[in-house]
């Protein structure tokens, strides 16, 4: 039992993780800056890594991962795409999109480490600690590229 709810949780993660791989696909096909799909890129292999790293571990418990996301990413990556219609890929608005898709990714990691702690082991506490400190640099580096005029 216990184990199905820490593999509930680590799914949680991987959601979250899948929204961001196809949030910045999204956000680097409404631009046509190459610098900015190559900085969507990187921000997307850090959760490909996270994925991975999840997946790993909920394997580890005998769990299958989450190939789905969740439906608010699928409403927000809907939104990102009508936004960029409408704005004409404006960069600044694919950049704020993308922030607002940040806070919810990081807000969802500190949920679990504050609501779910008990169904984590420490070593499992490690890795999601790791992961949101990537995440939350991640989140700087994004809010610092919205500072940079293009």
């Amino acid at each position: 039992m216990e184990n199905e709810k820490t593999i509930d949780v680590l799914n949680k993660l991987v959601q979250i993780n899948n929204d961001r791989i196809e949030g910045y696909s999204s956000a680097s096909k409404e631009t046509d800056e190459l610098s900015l799909k190559s900085f969507f890129e990187l921000l997307k292999h850090t959760s490909l890594n996270c994925k991975k790293e999840l997946s790993a571990e909920i394997e580890k418990l005998g769990g299958t991962p989450t190939d789905k996301t969740k439906t608010a990413g699928k409403f927000f990556r809907v939104w990102m795409d009508v936004k960029a219609v409408l704005t004409c890929n404006n960069t600044d608005d694919i950049i704020s999109s993308c922030e607002f898709g940040e806070l919810h990714a990081t807000e969802t990691y500190v949920e679990v480490l504050f609501e779910d702690i008990e169904y984590l082991t420490t070593n499992l506490v490690s890795i999601i600690k790791q992961q949101l400190t990537l995440l939350n640099y991640d989140k700087l580096k994004l809010k610092a590229m919205n500072n940079m005029a293009y």
